[in-house]
């Protein structure tokens, strides 16, 4: 049965639109990975195979021509090549017989030029960073977005005063400007990774076992014997074929040197990681009894299907759910490294929806991450609340450097734990047992334990922290840099 052609309906064999994925449902990133989408990058491939071999001498303009006009997606039937993909385990199996039978049809003589000298994984791997690079463009294009909004951030709030939290529990008081520098730094530098990658990505070229020997073979056939007998048949294909995918060229033939596979797995389980951290933050100080920020209001967002009162936190859900299965993919594409021989079975083969779930889960990630920052709501009242909820216990490591020289650094923390314990079991002001307390008395008037027991007054060099990273982020390119 002829694969040209013919179109059967989505509808027959079901869709996958996202309905159970939502952090990718309908983001840029989702529609750059679809089956449609892989199966045009497999078939630019083949004409950047080629194109190649044009460069060099090896295939006729007309033939080029054919190629080029038939290598469309919407010139094949998809959902046959994805079941005839089963018998050989690959659908660039499926897919070569397909398209030449397309050529053959326009111009007999051209099939004999499509993929050949080829095999499946120099195809599938070279379409795999086509697709990757692209979305990794996305999400680049996301997180200097992101980056700006949190930037602003850090400088709009920098003196917006809140309790900062260690172990889910009051620690010392921080300001919103400093968290959000904070955020900023792990963005940036998962932008500085997506950048370098993305720059770095390998074209595919080996033949059958990485020799480059078909290729060679077809030169030699086709009038290159002198180039092929001195060892260089195939090489000089390596550098149009990768220009003409504006892919990196590679040393080798990569088919079992997988660090491409795994550094994209790492990346992508860096951005999602960054942005979990930002959005987890949000979800916490989102909780109704803390209240310190919301998201963005838009119809239907946060809605609950049984309770009407309810505005969820659906932005920072949706990026937390991201940042949760993106470790999982990454691991096995970083088990992949362990392939045998000169092609695995099965390694090679595990890889391709693990990465296409990474790239499209960062993705949405990344595009959600946006909207989130961009239109982060800030309730500096309820932080200044929340801040006076422990009675001024939250800066008593203040009051416990301030006290050390009179009684020593291990009477002063032990006295304030004992006060702080009483204050918080009686509900009395921690003030007003410190007043009295025998030992403080004499030590400190009313006025200047006042003084020290106030959160506001206590952020240490968090507007100074927060100058830091602004430079840095302003001055080498929006990158913030772990040490100056």
């Amino acid at each position: 049965m002829s694969m040209s052609g013919r179109k059967v309906s989505a509808s027959s064999v079901g869709t996958d639109a996202g309905l159970l994925a939502p952090t990718w449902a309908g983001t840029p990133a989702a529609a750059e990975v679809t089956d449609e989408a892989w199966l045009q990058a497999m078939l630019d491939v083949e004409v950047a195979l080629a194109q190649a071999q044009f460069a060099v001498g090896l295939t006729p303009a007309a033939a080029l021509t054919a190629i080029v006009s038939e290598a469309r997606a919407d010139h094949l039937d998809l959902v046959a090549l994805a079941h005839a993909a089963r018998a050989a385990a690959n659908p660039v199996v499926a897919l070569v017989p397909a398209l030449t039978e397309a050529v053959a049809a326009k111009d007999p003589a051209a099939a004999e030029y499509v993929h050949r000298g080829s095999t499946s994984q120099d195809i599938l791997d070279s379409a795999a960073m086509l697709i990757a690079r692209r979305v990794l463009t996305l999400i680049s294009t996301d997180l200097d977005r992101t980056a700006a909004a949190l930037a602003t951030l850090a400088d709009t709030h920098r003196h917006t005063v809140l309790a900062g939290r260690t172990l889910a529990q009051h620690a010392v008081p921080t300001t919103l400007g400093l968290k959000a520098a904070t955020w900023l730094q792990l963005v940036m530098d998962a932008r500085t990774r997506v950048v370098a990658v993305a720059a770095t990505l390998p074209a595919q070229l080996g033949g059958a076992a990485g020799t480059l020997a078909a290729y060679r073979e077809y030169a030699a056939l086709d009038g290159g014997a002198g180039r092929a007998s001195e060892g260089s048949g195939g090489v000089e294909l390596l550098t149009p074929f990768a220009k003409a995918l504006d892919l990196a060229e590679p040393t080798l033939p990569w088919h079992t040197v997988r660090t491409p596979i795994a550094e994209l797995g790492a990346v992508l389980q860096l951005v999602t990681g960054a942005l979990g951290k930002f959005a987890l933050d949000v979800q916490t100080m989102s909780r109704t009894e803390i209240g310190e920020v919301s998201e963005p209001a838009a119809t239907g967002r946060g809605a609950s299907s049984a309770m009407p009162q309810k505005r969820n936190p659906a932005l920072a859900t949706l990026i937390v759910s991201a940042a949760r299965q993106v470790p999982a993919y990454a691991l096995v594409l970083a088990q992949c490294l362990l392939a045998e021989d000169e092609r695995p079975a099965g390694a090679w083969h595990a890889e391709w929806q693990p990465l296409r779930e990474a790239l499209r889960l960062a993705g949405g990630a990344a595009h959600t991450a946006v909207e989130l920052a961009e239109g982060l709501i800030v309730h500096p009242d309820r932080m200044l609340a929340n801040l006076h909820l422990t009675g001024g216990a939250v800066v008593t490591e203040r009051l416990a450097v301030a006290l050390a020289p009179v009684l020593g650094k291990a009477k002063a923390k032990k006295l304030l734990a004992t006060a702080s314990a009483e204050a918080a079991e009686t509900g009395r002001p921690l003030t007003e047992l410190l007043t009295t307390h025998e030992e403080l008395s004499g030590n400190l008037t009313p006025a200047h334990l006042s003084d020290l027991l106030d959160p506001t007054r206590y952020t240490g060099a968090a507007d100074a922290l927060i100058d830091r990273a602004l430079r840095a982020y302003e001055g080498n390119g929006g990158v913030v840099r772990w040490a100056e």
